[in-house]
């Protein structure tokens, strides 16, 4: 794992040299379970689209940059589904994502439920993963295409952004990194300052 994430660490900081002094290297994961079939809830179903957010860990207005590798010994692909664009996923959804109460975000941290304050921006991209997930409709119809990442292969995507479900495929490795959306050479197109233009307001 450690030999996986400072090779991540590597081709990052070769690939995109702005980003060195910037990244924030969180965790690494193996995954040698097989998508296809498993059973679970919907909002842990990672075969529907959705962005990520995370629950316990919010990123407080940063962007989710993933590196993926299939390692499967058997020679099968990585099985993805892509979807539309974030601004107009985040526009078909903005009029049901409301913000947080007050409070909130300190009473979550009270009860060590996150591991920092939640920020409006945390709130609302939790409800569009959510609602992303509960909606069928949006899930037949919405625009998307297949991508297979065949074995041995390795794939960079900010996922907080990139629409996306995972079909099927076993064992991949994979490593998330933070960054900063000031380090970003357009700024403007971070989901953080979308959901900022749509609901007029500040959200980190």
């Amino acid at each position: 794992m450690a030999r996986f994430s400072d090779s991540a660490h590597t081709l990052i900081n070769g690939l995109f040299p702005r980003y060195r002094n910037h990244l924030i290297r969180a965790r690494a994961s193996f995954r040698p379970a097989e998508i296809a079939g498993r059973q679970t809830s919907w909002r842990k179903d990672d075969t529907r689209l959705h962005i990520d957010s995370f629950p316990a860990s919010p990123v407080q207005g940063r962007r989710i940059l993933r590196v993926f590798s299939n390692v499967n010994p058997l020679a099968r692909p990585r099985s993805w589904r892509v979807g539309d664009d974030f601004a107009r996923v985040a526009a078909h959804f903005a009029p049901a994502l409301s913000p947080p109460f007050p409070g909130q975000a300190a009473l979550l941290k009270l009860l060590r439920m996150t591991k920092s304050l939640r920020t409006p921006y945390d709130g609302l991209m939790l409800q569009l993963h959510d609602r992303m997930k509960a909606d069928a409709s949006f899930q037949a119809t919405c625009e998307q295409e297949r991508v297979d990442f065949p074995s041995g292969s390795t794939w960079i995507a900010f996922t907080d952004e990139v629409s996306h479900a995972a079909m099927a495929g076993q064992y991949q490795f994979e490593q998330t990194f933070l960054l900063p959306v000031s380090a970003m050479i357009d700024e403007k197109r971070s989901p953080l300052r979308i959901l900022e233009r749509i609901k007029g307001r500040q959200l980190a």
